[in-house]
């Protein structure tokens, strides 16, 4: 009942205000500091001139070393906090910035209006912010599908998640699967440079989301007006997604908003040629992502009432 509570004043806090500016500027983020650390273990044991198997051994380090130092801080904070509902509401604040609810829908609205006005410049520019691929080469329709598949992956790696492990572990597991996810988009990469190194980061990450993108997947299907569509696309499809979980949240949005998604894409180093997922469908329309954020609201209610049901349970 405590962990839930933590987690649910932290769902609070972020759909309320999210996480300013002005104490980014003051303090950053959590993530950020994660990061820095990572970027030190980074240049420190990823070295060139070591082979594969030296460099998948050094990356078990660094994977091991980021997560215990962010698990332990954790516990060591969650330890020092006050005894009663002081400390959880501490605790709670503290795992505020671990959610990522609020800045997620704001950045895929940030595409959803030039896209609407026809300023595919400015849509290209606003989906660069949350996705890997060249925005630049994208249409409109390329536009729609990167804003939804972002807004798919996320909503499990960003929220259900950090909710997840926090509701089960506390602080110490919100904490832990930020250090998780952070070393998977810093180093889990499929390139020379972290082939070796970044094995056990993604391998980790798999992990630790295999049911949260099942879960966020089951979600979407349940808050859409299509249930049985999108469940039926997401049995079908997700394992096509060359993710072992990304595919599951993506598949269940395409199946409940009738669009395809995934394909062909170009990132800096080439193109790859992905399967479609709904592919019998139509390309996604700027509306659809407003009607994606729609069902991602619900989504999010959905979650917090279960975690609520949680404190109660």
């Amino acid at each position: 009942m405590v962990t839930a509570v933590i987690v649910l004043v932290a769902l609070g806090l972020d759909a309320l205000i999210g996480w300013p500016k002005w104490l980014y500027r003051m303090i950053g983020h959590p993530v950020t500091w994660i990061g820095a650390l990572i970027g030190r273990l980074d240049r420190w044991l990823n070295l060139e001139d070591t082979g594969d198997k030296e460099r998948r051994l050094a990356g078990i380090v660094a994977a091991l070393t980021v997560i215990g130092l962010s698990v332990e801080s954790a516990w060591l904070i969650s330890w020092l906090l006050p005894n009663g509902w002081t400390g959880v509401l501490f605790a709670g604040i503290l795992a505020w910035p671990m959610i990522a609810m609020r800045s997620m829908h704001d950045h895929v609205a940030d595409v959803a209006g030039p896209l609407k006005d026809h300023d595919l410049p400015a849509a290209r520019q606003a989906v660069a912010m949350i996705v890997g691929r060249d925005a630049s080469v994208l249409d409109e329709a390329g536009v729609a599908r990167a804003a939804l598949e972002s807004l798919a992956e996320n909503t499990s790696d960003g929220i259900v998640a950090p909710v997840f492990w926090g509701v089960i572990f506390g602080l110490p597991g919100l904490i832990g699967y930020k250090a998780i996810n952070t070393l998977d988009s810093m180093i889990g990469h499929r390139t020379p440079k972290y082939e070796a190194f970044g094995w056990a980061s993604a391998r980790i990450d798999d992990l630790a989301n295999f049911i949260p993108a099942r879960l966020t997947g089951l979600i979407f299907a349940l808050v859409s007006t299509k249930p049985k569509t999108a469940l039926t696309v997401m049995w079908a499809d997700a394992r096509k997604h060359r993710s072992p979980n990304a595919g599951w949240p993506e598949a269940a949005l395409a199946g409940a908003l009738d669009v395809r998604l995934s394909g062909p894409r170009a990132y800096a180093d080439g193109m790859t040629n992905e399967p479609w997922v709904n592919s019998t469908a139509s390309d996604p329309r700027p509306q659809d992502i407003e009607r994606g954020l729609g069902l991602y609201r619900m989504a999010m209610l959905a979650i917090a009432l279960i975690v609520a049901l949680c404190v109660l349970a």
